[in-house]
């Protein structure tokens, strides 16, 4: 599928700040899942969508990822600052996320259950330091059954920066 010849929205969420990379803490001034979806715009020419939630992740990484441990064992659905007014005009949603405890962050979750995906296709990819796409692929297509759930793309952050031709190939693929 080429991302080019449908229209499509990059909807994703990042958290700049006190990152997790290479074994360390880091303090990024862009999230790497936003680093990322800049080059699938660059590279597709879809509408960028940031998911946003209302109440941040603290800055410190160690408080932001009990935060968000607690988010996933409430099934919380965080609100978010905006919503697109519209999918309809989208054929494909490329969907980011950096992989938290095995899934997406629970904005993300929000995003998904706002909107029918039906007769969508939905590309995925996420941004991590070593556990891949984790279950977020089958927690998409629990969300979405009517969408067309395709094979994510698993982005190490650390490396995020030299990713856009194994970007590119999975776009194309």
């Amino acid at each position: 599928m080429d991302a080019k010849k449908n229209k499509c929205l990059i909807a994703y969420f990042s958290r700049e700040g006190n990152n997790y990379v290479g074994g360390s803490i880091v303090n990024l001034p862009v999230g790497n899942t936003e680093v990322a979806a800049e080059m699938i715009e660059r590279l597709t020419g879809g509408d960028l969508f940031k998911i946003d939630p209302v109440k941040k992740y603290s800055a410190d990484y160690n408080t932001c990822t009990e935060e968000v441990q607690q988010e996933l064992r409430e099934n919380a659905r965080p609100e978010l600052t905006a919503y697109p007014a519209s999918i309809n005009s989208y054929d494909t949603i490329i969907l980011g996320y950096p992989n938290y405890w095995g899934t997406m962050p629970m904005p993300v979750w929000t995003f998904l259950e706002k909107y029918d995906f039906s007769g969508k296709t939905i590309l995925p990819f996420c941004t991590h330091e070593g556990s891949g796409m984790g279950r977020s692929e089958s927690d998409i297509k629990k969300l979405c059954p009517g969408a067309n759930v395709k094979k994510g793309q698993a982005i190490r952050g650390g490396s995020v920066k030299n990713a856009g031709k194994d970007i590119e190939r999975w776009l194309k693929g």
